[in-house]
């Protein structure tokens, strides 16, 4: 099987090719604006494109949508029901739910909601490839304070969803390089703490427009910063980018 990708230079976000191989059918998944390599690889090797997958609506995700329809008229571009209502009537020709499968020759993709960075969010299970969008990262989460958004759906999709998947199971996320079940496991802080493996922390930080709260682990992010997940005195909990976390000096 071929798993090709790109990531572009603003967002780090990845784009994918996924295929039987050489002269066999296979699938694009989103479109980061820099799908090029991969629109050559599918003419190089002889690949058929039978499906565009989106994971979500989000803007560095769906940047080649329009490159895709030029490419491959006819080819339907398939997604959650969430995805269409945001992109707008048509933007889907095939809308599925959860647990659906997409066939692409001897490749059976099956649809996981996962809600929580947003509503109309999927990851696909091939194989013991998993890609899972902007809700599981190399040692790090999705966040969620765009619209759409929600924590306890971000922490089931997580916890019940994706980390039920065999530990062998490779991660292909929606920003930079993939990793697999077993090492978010056992590596993940935000994974290890929400498992009991490690205490909560007791540190009084600032969340900008969310006001005081105990920061209970910070994690290193995929762009190169922080995630914090702080609770609030309400007993309500988020995830956080540490730009907006302020300590205490």
């Amino acid at each position: 099987m071929i798993i090709d990708r790109t990531e572009d230079e603003k967002w780090l976000a990845n784009a994918y090719l996924v295929a039987e191989g050489p002269g066999g059918s296979g699938v694009l998944i989103d479109g980061n604006g820099v799908v090029e390599p991969l629109l050559e690889r599918v003419e190089r090797e002889g690949i058929t494109i039978t499906h565009i997958l989106l994971t979500h609506h989000h803007e560095d995700h769906v940047l080649s949508n329009d490159r895709y329809r030029e490419r491959f008229p006819g080819v339907p571009f398939v997604g959650h029901r969430g995805t269409e209502e945001v992109l707008g009537a048509g933007s889907l020709d095939i809308v599925i739910g959860d647990g659906d499968v997409v066939r692409s020759g001897s490749l059976e993709f099956r649809a996981l909601d996962t809600p929580g960075h947003c509503q109309g969010h999927f990851a696909y299970l091939v194989g013991d490839d998993c890609f899972t969008a902007d809700v599981l990262f190399h040692r790090t989460l999705g966040g969620h304070a765009r619209p759409g958004g929600n924590f306890p759906e971000l922490k089931a999709s997580t916890m019940d969803v994706l980390m039920k998947l065999p530990h062998h199971v490779r991660v292909h996320p929606g920003h930079r390089e993939p990793t697999t079940i077993g090492d978010e496991w056992e590596h993940n802080l935000f994974i290890r703490l929400w498992r009991g493996l490690d205490p909560e922390g007791d540190e009084t930080v600032t969340v900008k427009d969310m006001g005081e709260g105990r920061l209970l682990v910070l994690a290193p992010d995929y762009d190169g910063g922080t995630k914090g997940l702080v609770r609030f005195p309400d007993g309500t909990e988020g995830i956080y980018f540490g730009s907006r976390i302020t300590r205490g000096e």
